[in-house]
């Protein structure tokens, strides 16, 4: 697969793909919660396609709701990043983490 041009804005917030505007992840993250964060985006976005075409209405809506924690915990979404104190954003991404833990614990397969 072609690797796609990523720009950033100039004020950081944010990354165009393909001419589309997406939040940038939260550059105050630590490199391993960030890595953390995303295997569990990764494992969630799989569990999605699995679902949708194996699963019941109920799962598809608890494996999405394991992506936008996810998301959240990356400072995708949810209150933005740049409006949030760094106590605020140290908690929002320990407690994305803890929550997606308990949903994904680490090492399962």
């Amino acid at each position: 697969m072609a690797q796609r041009e990523v720009e950033h804005t100039p004020d950081g917030r944010w990354i165009v793909v393909d001419g589309r505007r997406w939040r940038r992840q939260d550059p105050a993250l630590p490199e391993d919660v960030a890595a953390r964060l995303r295997s569990h985006l990764g494992r969630a976005r799989a569990a999605v396609r699995t679902v949708r075409r194996e699963g019941t209405e109920a799962q598809l809506r608890a494996v999405r709701e394991r992506v936008g924690l996810a998301k959240r915990g990356l400072g995708e979404r949810g209150t933005p990043w740049w409006e949030q104190t760094p106590e605020e954003r140290q908690a929002r991404w320990t407690d994305a983490l803890a929550r997606l833990d308990e949903l994904d614990p680490p090492g399962r397969s």
